[in-house]
């Protein structure tokens, strides 16, 4: 065979795989648009969810960090494909199933518990095309981040109002912890408390929701990306409930005694309304510092092993 001969059939080879890989790609997506047509009636009361309600604000986000992850671990994930029909069917049917159910309201949801049905939905879908297309190899080496787009689906009711009502005592706990170490005079029942000139409450919208998920979701991804050991990231990620509180306690706090001795503005300024980011970045530094200690003890672990 001369050397023409051979090129001829090497570019033919990666012209067919080129072709493999865009049918490959081409279906993947066809079945994950399947979830989204099946409940296409449902997307635009999705869309309000996710505009007007803060506490559902990073579903937009999740497939972003997802597609990134994939693509950042591409080499591993990809380095051996194959067809996963049995996989992808355990997951597209059913998953299919329950987008018809979303769709139709067969079990009369309430709430937000329709867009959570449908979003868990269309991550079943997904996750399902993924292993239907490129087998249960790359499936595996994708699991985090193809488990990772689970934070995309809305927390159900009444889950959701257990985990707030839980924030609310925490938080509440905590800011009058504050009180007491500050001097603040307060009389406190339940939820409210009474201060010097003005009484607070710290309703649900002050419990911390949000910002606590965004902790997780962050703490999540960092300790996959930095730590390898499952029980050092559960270490990590079961720090985020407690400093989520203090976080918020310290937010309520702060703002009422600044209300208190120096202007009663606070309680409505933009400290009040744009400030969490700086509560969130005092809640990050710990988790940061505790990211790091846990790290530097794995890779003295490891040398020790190599060591040995």
């Amino acid at each position: 065979m001369s050397v023409s001969t051979k090129a001829a059939d090497t570019l033919e080879v990666r012209a067919l795989n080129t072709r493999a890989a865009s049918l490959r790609g081409l279906g993947f997506l066809l079945v994950c648009m399947l979830p989204l047509a099946l409940a296409w009636s449902l997307l635009a009361p999705l869309f309000r969810l996710v505009l007007e309600n803060d506490t559902f604000s990073q579903i937009p986000l999740i497939p972003l960090v997802s597609l990134f992850l994939i693509w950042e671990r591409r080499k591993a994930i990809f380095s051996t494909i194959s067809f996963g029909g049995a996989l992808g069917a355990a997951l597209i049917v059913p998953g299919l199933i329950l987008a018809g159910v979303a769709r139709l309201d067969l079990f009369h949801l309430t709430s937000t518990n329709p867009m959570s049905l449908l979003v868990f939905a269309i991550v079943v879908v997904w996750v399902g095309a993924f292993a239907l297309f490129f087998g249960a190899r790359a499936f595996w080496a994708a699991c985090f981040p193809l488990l990772f787009l689970l934070f995309m689906v809305p927390i159900p009711e009444p889950l959701l109002s257990k985990i707030i009502f839980s924030l609310q005592g925490g938080s509440s706990d905590m800011a009058e912890i504050f009180f007491r170490i500050a001097g603040v005079p307060y009389l406190r029942q339940g939820f409210v408390f009474q201060l010097p000139g003005f009484a607070i409450f710290v309703a649900a919208e002050c419990s911390g929701i949000r910002s606590t998920l965004a902790l997780l979701i962050t703490t999540v991804l960092a300790s996959n990306m930095f730590l390898t050991r499952s029980w050092k990231r559960a270490v990590l990620c079961a720090a985020v409930v407690p400093l989520a509180i203090f976080k918020n306690g310290l937010r309520i706090a702060t703002l009422s005694t600044l209300a208190i001795y120096v202007n009663p503005g606070f309680l409505t300024g933009r400290l009040h309304h744009e400030g969490g980011f700086v509560f969130f970045l005092i809640a990050l530094v710990p988790l940061a510092l505790l990211l790091f200690w846990l790290q530097k003890r794995e890779q003295r672990s490891q040398r020790v092993a190599q060591s040995a």
